[in-house]
């Protein structure tokens, strides 16, 4: 089981090697890398803002539930959705999220193409499959995907200040307040930061349990189901890292 484990470790970075040599045909890699951005990254707009604006919510009724000693001030509601937004759900939260959406379409796709033997064709034509199918998707998901974290933050916090205004529980004022108190704009990079790193994960083990797929449609939905219980993983063992890496 341990030579299986660094064997993986050695074949993924096998993968990565020839991922990133140097493209055959750099015209038809940016186009790539424009369509891969609208199936990877615009595609999960929708998902990644509703959950963001429930989870935001919810942390807003969670948070005041916890603080009904009338000698905290109320604005503490607004500040401590704010950064558990930043500093955490939306950056990991979401990722692990789009690992089950990003991850099973990518090791799905690659997957079939594997067993079809599109890839075996595609380097028969004397071009490097992983660069040409991959690197595409890596680098969109990569490069764009603190959008979404973004995205994700604002969404949060505005949810957050709809169920403070519906419910009544706190002031709005109280809560707006809370939100610019004590701001750190490191925290919005340091979230953007992990979400591009964890979205590199997410498409890269992705992609190469894809490349790996055998035995079939079978072996199709391993390799969709491996992509997401690695990249889950491999996502909080980065998380980990990352925040004693940055915070402290």
């Amino acid at each position: 089981m341990r030579a299986n484990f660094f064997k993986s470790i050695g074949n993924y970075a096998i993968f990565l090697r020839q991922v990133f040599r140097k493209p055959e045909n750099k015209r038809m890699l940016k186009k790539q890398f424009v369509i891969e951005i609208d199936r990877l990254i615009m595609s999960s707009i929708v998902i990644t803002g509703v959950i963001s604006l429930f989870m935001g919510g919810v942390l807003v009724i969670q948070t005041a539930s916890n603080m009904s000693n009338p000698l905290l001030d109320k604005m503490l509601i607004g500040y401590m959705t704010r950064e558990s937004m930043i500093l955490e759900f939306s950056s990991t939260m979401v990722a692990l999220i789009l690992a089950g959406k990003m991850g099973s379409s990518i090791a799905s796709e690659i997957g079939t193409m594997r067993i079809s033997q599109q890839l075996d064709a595609i380097d028969m034509m004397g071009i490097n499959s992983a660069s040409f199918v991959a690197r595409p998707k890596i680098l969109a998901a990569t490069v764009t995907s603190p959008l979404l974290t973004i995205l994700s933050i604002v969404l949060g916090l505005v949810g957050g200040g709809l169920i403070t205004w519906l419910t009544g529980m706190i002031p709005l004022v109280k809560y707006l307040t809370g939100l610019r108190y004590a701001f750190n704009a490191y925290y919005v990079l340091y979230s953007c930061v992990k979400t591009a790193v964890f979205c590199f994960i997410i498409t890269s083990v992705s992609a190469y349990h894809g490349f790996n797929a055998k035995n079939g449609s079978l072996g199709v939905g391993r390799s969709s189901t491996k992509a997401i219980v690695t990249s889950s993983i491999l996502i909080l063992v980065a998380d980990l890292l990352l925040t004693q890496l940055l915070l402290y």
